[in-house]
Formats: C-alpha cells, structure tokens, sequence
C-alpha cells in the first residue's frame, strides 16, 4: 500500500490527496493524478489492459522527488479504455508558376487511458 499524506480542504471539509506525478508518453510529459483519464499517442495495447509508466517526477503532499535514485520503485499504473481519434488537420502546399498543389489531411490516432493507481517508491 503506498504511503498518502492528507490534509484537509477549505471548501468542503473533505480529506484530498496531492499526490501527483509526471510521466512521459509519447515524446510528451503529462501531469496525471489518480482517477485522471486523459488521451496520449497510441500505444498498442487492447482495451482493459494494465500500463505501467516511470514517472520523472512525483509529488507527495509537500515531498518532491526527481532524482532516478528517489524514483526507483516508483511506478504510475493506467488501465487502456480505448482509442480515439483527433480532429482532422487539413493542409495545402503549392509551388507558383508551376500548377504544382497538393491538399492533404491528418486524423491522428489516441490510447484513452485512466490512471489507476500512483505508487511511491
């Protein structure tokens, strides 16, 4: 069971978590929490499968670890919930004075993931 750290909100007198961590996916860095679903660069994974990520960084409450020795033991836990696609990205290039166009278009693929569980090393 990892070690969590609660303080106790303002607003609604509940107990929140701030754990959070950092990962790279996709040659992109994204901030996930736990119960986060969020869409990064395909992975080839079926739906319902489990995804196990490294994070760069992770922040417990008021603890911040960065370094790989901190990190090790550390590991970020998704579960695949499908793919999706992005918007159409239309384009069009020409060469003038030679009738030389060309339109093209791009849909890039997405895993949609949720963040399961956050463990500190």
């Amino acid at each position: 069971m990892p070690h969590r750290l609660f303080v106790r909100t303002k607003t609604a007198g509940s107990m929140k978590s701030l754990m959070y961590a950092v990962i790279a996916t996709g040659g992109k860095q994204e901030k996930v929490e736990t119960g986060q679903v969020l869409n990064v660069e395909l992975l080839h994974a079926d739906a319902g499968a489990e995804v196990t990520f490294s994070p760069i960084l992770l922040v417990d409450d008021d603890n911040v670890m960065s370094t790989t020795d901190e990190l090790s033991g550390s590991s970020v836990t998704a579960r695949v919930v499908g793919e999706t696609k992005g918007e159409k990205i239309h384009g069009f290039t020409y060469k003038n004075k030679t009738n030389n166009r060309r339109r093209w278009g791009h849909r890039q693929r997405y895993t949609t993931i949720e963040i399961t569980e956050i463990v500190r090393g």
